[in-house]
């Protein structure tokens, strides 16, 4: 009976040919109307045919990508590293990771005969939307990068979205799971799932205690006594054991042994040997995202060389992580996820570690969330903006409507009046800095801030620029002269 239910008939193939001329009509006029409507299509396929998802065509392979953060960098790393080795790979790389997007990305990948036209296919998938996409999708693999608190409106706690992917997942799928987050290795654990854990082993900066507010992994699951660290890397990452009963944190399959910095080398482990591949990025959050995407290209067959020679033309994308130099000023612009506490918590803590003295841009406002309605500050509490209290930050600028309420956080995370600057957009922010050559510049900034994000680089490389004209005109260095202007204009 399901399989005559999951056949193509008239009705699928009336939202097939629908959706892909809808879909036309949009990629032709996408750039006059200036939307990307990427989940336009597959609403349209889903309203005429219910259950156009389960019939759709699909590639012999499917790997799906989830979690709270790190899906859509993990997701690129391995669409980047499979397309390097030759694969023709089908993903929603530039769309929506809810059904509409999906759907129109499966759609997007079959003829008019309904045969795909692709061998493996690398879907990012919203924590949330799980229910809805794996009733229709059956991945052969599913990645799951981890699981904390996120938007308060949307995905109330981690243990929601946890009890939603867990009774989502297939029995089929092999769960590539983070054996550090002491929240998602627990996905499935009754079942008969294969699963393959990545980690990353003790590092100098891990403690034994907790320097951050939230922990939501603090009691053993199977017993309720509280849990031990062995080390805690942050929050809830980390590996725990409980002293009352049997329960540890699972081992490794895929383990970060060694972070080699002056080499800017990752020594990997797995099933007794080591191997050596580029770093993409000394953030402990990509270190993660890379050694998940390594247990993934593992799995389906990829050599060890193959995977040393992907990263090395693998590049994070621009609009999460960017450094430029203009006339010897280091600009560092930085994606941290408003809304989301451990997002922004783990970036606050790596400005802060990074070598040098440094001034800040927070532009971490939702602006999506807040468009309809009053944005819900309540996040901020959650969030460790003591990083931010630091000898080697000078100045923080926060323009928007809210930044009034991102300072009081600020004063109350002991961060000292006169560092702060408030203002009410982003308009004047370039006239804020100091402009000392061995200042970094960071604008660290929400996913619906790309607007606000280049207006300020902009307006920075301009200061920077008409400063160097101004030097070379005086015949001498006038950063003292503009410096004084600048905390006159304060």
């Amino acid at each position: 009976m399901e399989k005559e239910k999951n056949k193509p008939n008239f009705r699928f193939f009336l939202a097939l040919y629908s959706a892909k001329a809808i879909k036309s009509i949009l990629g032709m006029f996408s750039k006059i109307l200036k939307v990307n409507g990427s989940h336009v299509p597959g609403n349209i396929a889903t309203k005429i045919c219910p259950n156009f998802l389960s019939i759709v065509d699909k590639p012999r392979k499917i790997i799906a990508v989830t979690g709270t953060n790190g899906k859509t960098t993990t997701s690129n790393f391995i669409v980047d590293a499979l397309k390097e080795n030759g694969y023709n790979v089908l993903n929603n790389k530039f769309g929506s990771n809810i059904l509409g997007g999906i759907t129109t990305t499966f759609l997007s990948g079959v003829n008019l005969r309904n045969k795909s036209k692709y061998d493996i296919s690398v879907i990012e998938v919203d924590e949330k939307s799980s229910p809805k996409i794996y009733k229709h999708i059956k991945p052969n693999y599913v990645v799951v990068t981890n699981l904390f608190r996120d938007s308060l409106k949307r995905n109330a706690h981690s243990e929601y979205i946890f009890d939603l992917i867990n009774n989502a997942l297939p029995d089929t799928s092999t769960l590539i799971l983070n054996a550090d987050d002491l929240i998602s290795n627990k996905l499935k654990a009754n079942s008969n799932n294969k699963k393959i854990y990545f980690g990353v082993n003790k590092l100098d900066i891990d403690v034994e205690g907790l320097d951050n507010i939230v922990n939501d992994a603090r009691i053993c699951p199977i017993c309720y006594s509280k849990l031990k660290y062995s080390f805690n890397r942050y929050h809830h990452i980390g590996q725990a054991y409980c002293e009352n009963c049997h329960y540890t944190s699972p081992k490794s399959d895929f383990c970060v042994e060694e972070i080699d910095h002056k080499t800017k080398e990752l020594i990997v482990s797995y099933n007794n040997k080591k191997i050596k591949v580029e770093m993409l990025s000394d953030s402990i959050f990509n270190i993660y995202n890379q050694i998940a995407t390594i247990a993934v290209l593992k799995e389906i067959g990829l050599d060890d060389k193959d995977i040393q020679e992907s990263f090395k033309t693998i590049q994070i994308t621009k609009n999460r992580y960017q450094e430029e130099k203009i006339n010897g000023f280091k600009i560092i612009n930085h994606l941290a996820k408003g809304q989301n506490p451990i997002a922004c918590s783990i970036v606050f803590r790596y400005v802060k570690t990074e070598k040098g003295q440094k001034e800040i841009i927070l532009l971490i406002e939702d602006n999506h969330d807040n468009k309809e309605s009053s944005e819900n500050f309540a996040w901020l509490y959650d969030c460790d903006f003591e990083f931010l209290n630091d000898d080697s930050i000078e100045r923080i600028i926060i323009p928007g409507k809210g930044s009034k309420e991102i300072e009081l956080r600020l004063l109350l995370a002991g961060v000292e009046k006169e560092k702060i600057v408030s203002l009410d957009d982003e308009s004047t922010v370039a006239d804020y800095l100091s402009y000392k050559k061995e200042n970094k510049i960071y604008i660290l900034y929400d996913m619906y801030q790309q607007t606000a994000v280049d207006n300020v680089n902009k307006k920075i490389t301009e200061k920077i620029l008409s400063l160097d004209k101004n030097n070379q005109s005086s015949g001498g260095d006038n950063d003292d002269k503009n410096r004084v202007s600048i905390s006159r204009s304060c």
